[in-house]
């Protein structure tokens, strides 16, 4: 009898290790770091563009003074975009994730009407300096888009996860986990990299 009750005693703290492995003890707190992750890697490629606009702005002023009032809203809406910050233990807050998103779609929109003004200066649109920026400007779009898609997919498998079980059950009793926002375009084609034509 005493072999069989050691061996009960050993086998239910095993049983409850597996029955507790299978309740989100540890996926859970791996997709959130996912899915926070992914939250860098969008706010990495829109510090990049923040900083290729400024390089854009001086280099566009030298070649048309008649643009300054596009150049300084391009310029007032950098800052502003620059200013809302969304940390990862924000992106729970849709309220905080949407004042980032509108921020960002604002500056989107600015620098297509700073990019569209070019057209006007024939020799801006053979400067190198110019097509380098307009080039790497083209890139970070690309690159915006990609790390919003790689987000979104990681707040869409932590959402499910917390979300099912049996997952749910340390979701909710152990991390007190709470749905992530995904990013959502804020208008009309905002989650696409602007279509530019400099006539060449």
């Amino acid at each position: 009898m005493t072999i069989l009750r050691r061996f009960h005693l050993f086998l239910l703290p095993l049983l409850g290790a597996f029955a507790l492995s299978a309740c989100g003890i540890n996926s859970v707190p791996a997709a959130e770091e996912v899915a926070k992750a992914k939250w860098a890697d969008v706010q990495a490629q829109y510090q990049r563009r923040a900083n290729l606009i400024g390089n854009l702005v001086a280099t566009v002023k030298a070649a048309g003074k008649q643009e300054q009032d596009t150049l300084v809203k391009v310029t007032e809406a950098r800052a502003k975009a620059t200013s809302v910050q969304v940390s990862a233990d924000d992106l729970s807050d849709p309220a905080k994730v949407q004042q980032f998103q509108q921020a960002q779609a604002q500056l989107s929109q600015g620098l297509g009407r700073l990019l569209a003004s070019v057209e006007a200066y024939p020799d801006l649109k053979t400067n190198q300096n110019f097509l380098d920026l307009q080039s790497q400007l083209e890139g970070t779009e690309n690159r915006i888009a990609v790390s919003i898609r790689d987000y979104n997919e990681a707040v869409r498998a932590y959402n499910t996860r917390i979300r099912t079980f049996p997952d749910a059950i340390g979701a909710k009793l152990i991390h007190g986990a709470k749905p992530m926002t995904p990013f959502q375009a804020t208008t009309p084609g905002a989650e696409e990299a602007p279509k530019v034509d400099f006539g060449n």
